[in-house]
């Protein structure tokens, strides 16, 4: 497990990372941009992989349809983590597919006993199928289904305490759920078990005035760094993440996030042991 905060790797900062070495606690990539044999790539996330812990982040399982996982997907994810060896993978709790037609979007699951039940099926069969227990992250939503019957914490915390899969809190969907449909985030914290969280992410939207989009383009807002001190406050220190899929600024602006996510977490670190 990682001693500090990370980001994720993208490629407008991979040449960078590879030549100078940053201080960097954990590097996490998108699984699906290294299936396959592209040489280069993997010469370099394997050179990388020697001097950071590494996350592979998935988001095509579409684990929550009715379908069940896509074997030859499933195994492309086991060759990479049998390649790398990684210390911690993870998934969406979403769906995306169904008979074999694909969105471009993390689709939001209702909130029901059968859709635990589904969701909860399929992890263990990835978990199953890796040797090795997974973990969920909680997915940023623009719409909610009638007839909830958990709220959202309640939900991940059933599908992973059956499936004993861990869960990835992304501290900025929390929000973008708060603002979109007034759920409450601090709510939420306190209501998922402390023991089933593995990590944290952190990242920034942009608010469209009707809605807030979770798009990964814009640095952690002041709302979402105040739900990490929640969270160190309530649930303890994790591994974080700093996300940023577009826009990509130059990589000394992540490592300064990177920086106040340690910082932060330190700050909480002294002030539980006075």
């Amino acid at each position: 497990m990682p001693a500090s905060a990370g980001i994720g790797l993208r490629d407008p900062h991979a040449v960078e990372i590879d030549d100078a070495r940053p201080a960097i606690g954990w590097l996490e990539v998108h699984s699906e941009n290294y299936f396959g044999h592209d040489r280069h790539r993997h010469r370099r996330l394997q050179r990388l992989r020697a001097d950071y812990p590494l996350s592979l982040h998935g988001v095509g399982l579409s684990l929550g349809s009715v379908d069940p996982p896509d074997p030859k997907h499933l195994d492309e994810l086991a060759n990479l983590v049998d390649r790398y060896q990684p210390w911690l993978v993870s998934e969406h709790a979403c769906w995306g597919s169904i008979g074999g037609l694909h969105s471009n979007n993390l689709l939001p699951l209702p909130r029901t006993r059968e859709a635990v039940d589904v969701l909860s099926r399929h992890v263990e069969q990835v978990q199953d199928r890796l040797g090795r227990s997974i973990a969920l992250e909680n997915v940023s939503t623009y719409l909610e289904f009638a007839g909830a019957e958990y709220s959202e914490a309640g939900f991940l915390a059933e599908v992973a305490k059956r499936s004993g899969c861990g869960l990835l809190l992304d501290l900025n969907n929390l929000y973008v759920n708060q603002v979109n449909h007034g759920a409450d985030a601090i709510r939420a914290i306190a209501d998922i078990p402390a023991d089933q969280v593995v990590a944290y992410h952190l990242a920034g939207g942009e608010d469209r005035g009707h809605t807030l989009i979770d798009t990964h383009s814009r640095p952690v807002p002041a709302a979402v760094w105040a739900l990490y001190e929640q969270a160190l406050t309530v649930i303890g220190w994790r591994p974080t993440l700093i996300e940023r899929d577009a826009d990509i600024p130059p990589l000394n602006e992540l490592l300064t996030e990177m920086r106040r996510a340690d910082d932060l977490a330190a700050r909480h670190v002294l002030d539980r042991d006075h």
